[in-house]
């Protein structure tokens, strides 16, 4: 029986492991999951991030749970997916939200640069995923990745960062055709949404890129978190189940290589500093 347009984006019964979710695009997604009726594991470094997460939830009337961990260490990956099947009895839903770092100039790029920029972005969902298979649903398993538009878009200074990002999406197209038909696994690739990480590392290193980067953008803004937890919402719900290797840019149309004159003068800032 087909169900209501409505009932297409709901998630009721279901549960979702949500990366990152202590606050930004993570913390979104899973207040957003929560409020069409998941239950939802969430799962970042800090503990205190996650509790205010899961709070928000429980307030609105949901369930979560929350799982501190750190993903690059050895065993994470078992541990968050036994602890989402200990409490809700499987997983449904896996979105590998959590990343960052590898932003530094090549020149001055350290192993644990590089470490950190493969590890979270790119090693991190792989493990993840693969330790969540046994226990997605078959026939409505969904495994949503977030890349960046970093993954496309040359840049100076974050090579580690862009070239995991484009690994992942490279990964998100083979588990797609290693898994289907019963699990499907898409990515969003973000633009500049207005994330700690992006505060952090750009709009507080080039005053006025925030604004020029508004104007690239046919939609004349920056992106919000929720733009991305309501695209998520989409790829991880019925409504998209004839939806499996894709990579949805979600970037209010910007052209991202426009963008990387100004990234170039921020790398040459720098590697005179």
């Amino acid at each position: 029986m087909a169900t209501s347009i409505l009932e297409a984006f709901r998630l009721d019964g279901k549960v979702a492991i949500v990366t990152g979710s202590g606050r930004g695009i993570g913390e979104e997604t899973a207040r957003a999951f929560a409020e069409v009726g998941a239950r939802v594991v969430c799962v970042a470094r800090s503990a205190a991030q996650i509790k205010d997460t899961v709070s928000a939830i429980e307030d609105q009337g949901g369930e979560g749970l929350a799982v501190a961990c750190d993903l690059t260490e050895a065993g994470s990956a078992d541990e968050v997916v036994g602890r989402a099947v200990e409490r809700f009895g499987a997983v449904d839903i896996l979105v590998n939200n959590a990343g960052g770092g590898g932003h530094v100039p090549t020149k001055y790029a350290t192993d644990e640069h590089f470490e950190a920029g493969l590890s979270l972005n790119f090693r991190a969902p792989f493990y993840l995923t693969r330790s969540a298979r046994p226990h997605l649903r078959k026939g409505r398993g969904v495994v949503l990745n977030i890349s960046s538009g970093y993954s496309r878009a040359a840049n100076i200074g974050s090579i580690p960062y862009g070239g995991a990002k484009a690994a992942l999406e490279q990964m998100t197209r083979m588990m797609a055709m290693e898994y289907a038909p019963e699990i499907r696994v898409n990515a969003i690739r973000v633009g500049a949404v207005t994330t700690e990480n992006m505060k952090q590392n750009l709009l507080a290193a080039m005053p006025g890129i925030g604004e020029k980067l508004s104007n690239w953008t046919p939609l004349g803004r920056l992106g919000e978190p929720r733009d991305i937890a309501l695209a998520a919402l989409y790829l991880c719900s019925p409504a998209s189940d004839y939806v499996t290797a894709r990579i949805l840019p979600v970037d209010g149309g910007v052209v991202l290589e426009r963008s990387a004159m100004e990234l170039i003068e921020r790398a040459e800032r720098l590697d005179k500093g």
